[in-house]
């Protein structure tokens, strides 16, 4: 199958082959052992050999470019400006349809495995009685929660989502190595990756006939919504996010996107008379369910870990209550034991009366004496684990150690042996990247997924597959150091089963005034380090000009301006207390106003601070939001580099690109935001910011009387900081007084800089505010108070009067205006906060709980 724009030119560089790879048990996904391709993969093979080079790198850039646009990422450091992009390799793994239905039984089999072990576990707990587990395998799991105890999901499934590792082994056969059953990881990077390269190998995707993952996102919202079908047809959903200090923090955003679930922090919750409830800009609104992606330990500080930064204080109470439920439940971790995969086959013989369909690796609990023995005895093919994920030890592969080293790993287990478990080592089977201009083999693994489906399970046709970054790595066992890979199951018609999300039955009311308070938080201060940030960099890039200007720059000038850039970024002292030496060679402190992250009010902390507020409200940034975000830290990058040995030449031309990047995501949220409460804080976060920095700007530079020519200076230098100097001109020609400066900077409606107009459009904003419980009809709320004082005395100014200097050649009105202006706007900021975004009332006692009847 081949695409005529992608194939070889006649008599250009040969194409591009894959040739058969040796790696001696591994399996080869491509050729079979008499050297002849898969069938699956003739037409795939044929394709991509049949691009050059050059293609194939220019692929693999715009794969790369797609997933850094998406905020794609994998974010162990994270570091704002050099996240981890997602690695993806532009070639797809692939298997046809009929080998995966064998895959996909087992799968089923194996889900329903667990569930029932998770059932019986916080219930009768008759595998333990019975003695076909011994008990210190489930009783001394640190992820074993006692207190979970009969507590019971609706409907016919305790476990919810469950994902499982597997590897093929040298026949072919794909075995388990693996799972996970408390927060599965990968669902979303699955998608991500499917997004990516369908739109990059469009032609050949369709051709393929692949089965596609919609329908397993849609059983997934179809099981979450049954949960709680026995109180509510339209349950609330949430997803509960550890935050963007998580490294699948896009993960969490990707599906709550996709999925249409808010997503939320344990911050955003609370439990009051025995419910959840969401902490909105309304108010509390009631919580049904809860698709969790915090560890089991995290949820709630009451009973489970007093030292967690992301539970619900009292959760457990109200899952207990019936109230909420959470998939997957709490207490699953356990099942991700090691230690019990030892007893998986006999557990699966116990309640199926058949075998495994889906082969598990050989694992050997050394609690148990012959097993120990038998470790002791073949170490060099097995590799060593901890009984129990929490544990961090990590994995030692057997076959890698010298004498000495496994005498160490013995001794270890001897002395504990409960804590460890042994699996036999299977080297993962081989697939073609593209790496450094040519096709190699890598070890691969897959990560496949499950979720419930009313009586039964349904499987993610394909799932996320992983390879090594190098041909002699381990089998891939973490999201992290390794790079992904869109999985196919292809078969010989097209899939009919797809269904986007947007394809819902019935009618969702939307609920946009229910948005978590931490969200329009988080909007609101991203508007205000945004305007910010540009005010200084402004004011940073006027003073650059004027100090090396055709045109002498007058001391008093030089020295206004300088203070006035302290002030503004309120890096102080800096010029404010200056000595002379500082004003004559201020370089070093310009560069360090503008490169220093850990200097409070710089032009690159201010910046990052708005980047980490954008962080905390990803799922809600549009793409092109997220690709100025990108544009942003690139040029944050590029200026640490121009300023690492001070000032470079022309300093202010290196800020041009920070002035454009905050330019077009302002523009943005005017001309694309939907005018929801998120555009609606955002709005005035800017507009507040950009007063109170108006008002700070002008009492640095106007309040202090200057000589004519120097007065002259500065004024016109804060015209150019505000973009108004030749609107200035135009208008006044070339009378520079103060007095029309303030005119125009203060108190002139047509300026969308002046200060009247952030008042004005702060007046509306707070008519669109949604009604707050306290709001008394017909009456004026503290907030509108505040902004119509300040709305009234503004208007009221007298602008010579103003301008007016005292004996001691200050404008004491208008400083005395100024202070006042700035003193309304932080108790405006202040009334907002506390109405909006503050709820500091604390989670209930939960020992005897008495529940009231109203909130």
């Amino acid at each position: 199958m081949m695409n005529d724009s992608d194939t070889e030119l006649e008599g250009a560089v040969s194409p591009l082959t894959y040739l058969q790879q040796g790696n001696g048990d591994a399996f080869d996904e491509v050729y079979e052992e008499n050297k002849k391709v898969r069938a699956h993969w003739e037409p795939i093979l044929s394709h991509f050999s049949g691009l050059r080079a050059e293609r194939l790198d220019a692929l693999h850039r715009r794969a790369q470019r797609i997933l850094r646009d998406d905020g794609a990422t994998y974010d162990l450091k994270n570091d704002p400006l050099s996240p981890d992009v997602w690695s993806l390799d532009i070639l797809p793994n692939i298997i046809d349809i009929a080998s995966w239905q064998h895959v996909e039984s087992g799968l089923k089999q194996r889900a329903e495995l667990f569930n029932l072990i998770l059932k019986d576990i916080y219930g009768e707990q008759r595998l333990i009685k019975d003695g076909i587990i011994p008990p210190e395998i489930i009783f001394s799991h640190p992820d074993f929660i006692r207190e979970c105890s009969g507590i019971k999901v609706p409907g016919e499934k305790q476990l919810i989502l469950q994902a499982t590792d597997l590897i093929r082994d040298n026949s072919g056969h794909f075995v388990a190595i693996g799972d996970q059953t408390q927060a599965p990881a990968g669902m979303g990077y699955a998608l991500e990756n499917r997004s990516v390269i369908s739109r990059v190998h469009s032609k050949i995707f369709r051709h393929s006939y692949v089965k596609r993952h919609s329908s397993f996102f849609q059983t997934l919202r179809n099981t979450l919504t049954d949960l709680a079908a026995h109180k509510t047809d339209d349950p609330k959903i949430v997803m509960l996010t550890p935050g963007s200090s998580s490294s699948t923090y896009y993960e969490h955003t990707y599906l709550a996107n996709y999925l249409g679930y808010p997503l939320v922090q344990g911050g955003d919750l609370t439990v009051r008379n025995g419910k959840v409830w969401l902490k909105s800009i309304n108010g509390l609104s009631p919580v049904d369910i809860i698709l969790r992606r915090t560890d089991d330990k995290d949820c709630d500080q009451v009973e489970l870990s007093a030292f967690s930064m992301y539970g619900i204080p009292g959760l457990l109470e109200a899952v207990r209550s019936g109230s909420v439920i959470l998939a997957n439940p709490l207490g699953s971790a356990v099942l991700e034991s090691p230690a019990l995969m030892s007893f998986l086959p006999a557990l699966c013989e116990h309640f199926f009366k058949e075998p495994l369909k889906l082969e598990n690796v050989a694992s050997y609990w050394c609690g148990d004496p012959d097993s120990l023995a038998y470790v002791e005895a073949n170490l060099d093919s097995l590799i060593i684990k901890p009984a129990y994920r929490r544990s961090q030890g990590m994995s030692v592969y057997g076959h890698s150690l010298d004498e000495e080293g496994k005498q160490a790993i013995l001794a270890k287990i001897r002395s504990n042996p409960s804590n460890y478990v042994a699996q036999s080592y299977v080297p993962g089977s081989l697939i073609p990247v593209w790496c450094d201009g040519s096709l190699e083999s890598r070890p691969s693994l897959l990560k496949a997924f499950t979720v419930a489906a009313g009586s039964e399970y349904s499987v993610m046709p394909g799932g996320l597959s992983r390879v090594a970054d190098a041909q002699d790595d381990y089998v891939v066992t973490h999201l992290s150091g390794a790079r992904s890979k869109d999985f196919w199951v292809t078969a010989d018609q097209p899939d009919h089963t797809h269904q986007s999300l947007l394809e819902r039955s019935g009618f969702e009311l939307v609920q946009e005034g229910n948005l978590p308070s931490r969200v329009v938080d988080n909007f609101f201060w991203f508007g205000r380090y945004a305007e910010r940030a540009e005010m200084s960099i402004r004011l940073i890039r006027v003073v650059f000009k004027q100090l090396s200007g055709l045109e002498l720059l007058e001391t008093e000038s030089r020295d206004t301006l300088l203070k006035a850039v302290s002030l503004q970024t309120r890096c102080l002292p800096g010029f404010t207390e200056g000595e002379e030496d500082l004003f004559e060679n201020p370089e070093g402190e310009l560069a360090d106003l503008v490169t220093n992250a850990n200097r409070v009010g710089s032009i690159k902390s201010n910046l990052l601070a708005m980047l980490a507020c954008g962080e905390q409200v990803r799922e809600r940034l549009s793409a092109d939001t997220r690709i100025i975000l990108n544009r942003l830290r690139d040029n944050l990058y590029e200026i640490d580099r121009a300023f690492m040995n001070g000032l470079p030449e022309a300093p202010e031309e290196s800020l041009d690109g920070l002035v454009t990047s905050l330019l077009a995501l302002s523009g943005l949220s005017n001309e694309s935001m939907l005018r929801g409460h998120d555009w609606l804080f955002l709005q005035m976060g800017q507009r507040t910011e950009r007063a109170i920095q108006t008002v700070t700007l002008l009492k640095s530079t106007l309040v202090e009387q200057l000589p004519s020519l120097p007065q002259q200076q500065v004024l016109e230098s804060v015209l150019l900081s505000v973009e108004a100097l030749i609107s200035f001109r135009r208008r006044y020609r070339t009378k520079a007084r103060v007095p029309f400066g303030l005119d125009l900077l203060m108190i002139d409606r047509t300026n969308p800089r002046a200060l009247v107009y952030q008042i004005e459009r702060l007046r509306e904003f707070l008519d669109m505010l949604p009604k707050h419980q306290s709001y008394i009809p017909g009456g004026w709320t503290p907030e509108n108070r505040v902004i119509l004082k300040t709305l009234s005395d503004i208007q009221q100014v007298d602008l010579n009067a103003l301008s007016t200097a005292n004996d001691e050649n200050r404008r004491e009105a208008l400083e005395a205006q100024l202070n006042s202006v700035s003193a309304n706007l932080e108790q405006f900021t202040s009334l907002i906060a506390d109405k909006y975004f503050d709820h500091t009332a604390g989670p209930q006692q939960l020992i005897k709980p008495k529940w009231k009847l109203d909130v």
